[in-house]
């Protein structure tokens, strides 16, 4: 028989269910992110198919390791993380790209998406701030880092 034991980690459960559906945002983002990478790794051609290649293999390693550490942080939180293709489609503020575009559009939507995670990743700060919750500051601060350089990269390839 498991004893049920109560979760007093110095935030209330109200917060803390608040907090673990904004990472389950995030979750959602970074899945949908991690897959539209490996996708276009698997199916860019072109000029820059080697360049693109071995960059998004970087990427959606980087992206893959994430999901756990934001994945462990809802369930340090005490609440269940979501895991199917499902709940990440409602969740995800990055829609799924369709077809195989060119690798030029590959890059621009990396760039958008890698930005919509960053933005989904800030808009929660505000909440695990006001909560005292560092160990979620500390991965979204983490997070948003990565984004934000991620897509500074992709863009220079852009650039004329």
């Amino acid at each position: 028989m498991s004893k049920h034991t109560t979760i007093n980690i110095g935030i209330p459960e109200d917060v803390r269910k608040k907090i673990a559906a904004g990472l389950s945002h995030l979750l959602a983002d970074s899945y949908t992110l991690y897959l539209m990478t490996h996708n276009f790794h698997w199916n860019v051609k072109g000029p820059m198919f080697n360049t693109l290649h071995v960059m998004f293999m970087q990427q959606y390693t980087e992206q893959w390791n994430a999901l756990d550490l934001i994945a462990e942080r809802i369930r340090a939180l005490g609440l269940p993380a979501p895991g199917t293709y499902k709940e990440f489609v409602k969740l995800a503020s990055i829609k799924e790209v369709e077809g195989v575009p060119k690798a030029t559009d590959m890059i621009q939507h990396l760039v958008e998406a890698q930005e919509a995670t960053a933005r989904t990743a800030r808009d929660l700060f505000p909440l695990v701030n006001d909560a005292n919750d560092q160990p979620s500051a500390d991965l979204l601060t983490q997070r948003i880092d990565v984004h934000e350089k991620t897509a500074w990269m992709l863009r220079s390839l852009l650039e004329e």
